[in-house]
This record gives structure tokens, sequence and C-alpha cells, in this order.
């Protein structure tokens, strides 16, 4: 094998371990985006490696993946809507629509991310009206920049993932149990039920890499389902902090 041909066959190997990380990754935010609600279909969070490379290659270059190509949004069900929603009283018939809506997953390809990027990235979010927007960068994005999130929180509400922390789906581990997150009504009963505040509950930190992949948000009780040896499962519930 020649000098050229070694070089190529490199390439090629290392392009097809890139392909599959990001495969990893990508399959990763589907599945979260899948399992906090939104409507994606099977077959779009179950896509082969190779159905992958083929979609996402860049053009003229089938080893090397397109980040800018992987983009895209889905919209809440109607099961997710009804999480979101406040049950109606007497007071209120006819509470407000959910703080829900469409979201927007873009791949960053820039190897740096600061103010620039992220003010590009809130502006896209507020002007196609998206109420959420998940960046995911191959890099950790400027503390300067992660300042922007907060700034725009009234109008659309952004959340950052690392590629590297995609790779594996920390909610498949046999160590993480299942979590649920209980509607408005089904935490008003819980509360009534046990007759507690809910800062009596238990709690689980907004940081945490679960309540990230859930996107979580303060004051929402999930309902954490464990299995037990003598009672078979046995469920426990914590607020977001």
């Amino acid at each position: 094998m020649s000098a050229d041909e070694e070089k190529a066959k490199k390439q090629r190997e290392a392009g097809e371990r890139e392909a599959a990380r990001l495969w990893r990754a990508w399959r990763t935010v589907h599945e979260m985006v899948q399992d906090r609600g939104y409507e994606l279909t099977d077959e779009e969070v179950k896509i082969s490696f190779d159905n992958f490379k083929y979609n996402y290659a860049s053009d003229g270059e089938e080893d090397i993946i397109d980040r800018k190509k992987m983009k895209f949004s889905a919209r809440p069900s109607d099961a997710m809507m009804v999480r979101y929603s406040n049950p109606p009283t007497a007071a209120d018939p006819n509470p407000a629509s959910p703080d829900i809506g469409t979201i927007w997953v873009e791949f960053l390809p820039d190897s740096s991310v600061g103010i620039k990027q992220m003010r590009a990235f809130a502006q896209y979010l507020t002007s196609h009206n998206f109420h959420t927007g998940i960046l995911v960068t191959n890099v950790n994005i400027t503390p300067a920049a992660l300042k922007i999130i907060p700034a725009v929180a009234s109008e659309t509400r952004i959340e950052c993932f690392v590629e590297q922390d995609l790779l594996v789906n920390i909610t498949h581990h046999e160590l993480v149990p299942q979590h649920v997150l209980l509607s408005k009504e089904e935490r008003t009963a819980l509360l009534q039920r046990y007759r507690l505040k809910d800062t009596q509950l238990p709690r689980i930190q907004l940081g945490d890499p679960v309540a990230r992949y859930f996107g979580l948000r303060r004051g929402q009780v999930v309902k954490i389902i464990r299995k037990s040896e003598t009672a078979g499962r046995y469920a426990s519930y914590r607020l977001c902090v």
C-alpha cells in the first residue's frame, strides 16, 4: 500500500469514527426529545447508522458528516400539553395555554462558541417562534455566551449540551430509575393526599443530568419508580429546584 493509499485509509477510518460518534449523539437527542413528550416517530428516532450517514453526509464527501444538516424540530404531543397545563378551577375555569411549544434542535459545527453564536441561535428561535431550543456543540460554550440564556428567557428557552455528554443515554443505564413528570393536576393531588407542602418533598437539582435530560423546570415534581425485591416496584417523588 502506497503512502497516499495509507493516508486515505486513515482518513476514512477517522471519518467513520466521527460519524459513529455523531450518530450516537444524534440518537440520544432524539430519544430525549421523544421522552419529554414531543412528537417523533420511532423511525425518526431509531435511524440506522447507514441511513444516518446517507442522510447527513457532506455534499460530495460521504465520509464526513455535516452537522448543519442534523437540525430538526418537533411539536409537543397532546399528552405533553396536558402535563404543562393548569387544571381548570372554579376561580379559573379556562386557564391560559400551557407554557410549552415547538422545540428546535441544532448541532453547531463551530470550533468555538461565544456570544456571537449564542445571539444568532437566540434570534433564530425568537424569529421563528420556537418555544425551546437545544444547542448541541462539540466544544464548551464560553461563560459570557451562557449569560445570554437567562437574558432571553422571557422570549425563548435555551438548553445547551456538549456532544461528548450525549454519546450514551443516561436514562438507559440500569442504575437510573424511571422518571415520570407529574402534571400540575397530579402534583396538586399528591400534595393534598399526603398533606404536604412542595418544599417538604425531597429535591432534584435543576442541573442534575436526569433533570436536564427531561428538561425539568423549577417547581415541577417527578415520580421516580424503582425496583424492589419485596414490593416489586415503589415510587418516590422529588421537587425540581
